[in-house]
C-alpha cells in the first residue's frame, strides 16, 4: 500500500491509518497522517 502523502510504500497494517469515503489509507508517520486528515481531497485522486 502506498502512503498517499509522501508516496512511500507502507504495510496495510501500519499504525497510522485513516478512512475517507469508505476507503482506508495507511501512512508512514503521524505527520503524513495529520497532513492527510487536514485536507484529504488534496491527496485522493
Amino acid at each position: 500500500m502506498k502512503d498517499p502523502v509522501c508516496g512511500m510504500e507502507v504495510d496495510e497494517k501500519a499504525a497510522y491509518r485513516s478512512s475517507y469515503k469508505g476507503k482506508t489509507y495507511a501512512f508512514c508517520s503521524a505527520s503524513c497522517k495529520q497532513n492527510f486528515d487536514r485536507n484529504p481531497d488534496r491527496y485522493v485522486k
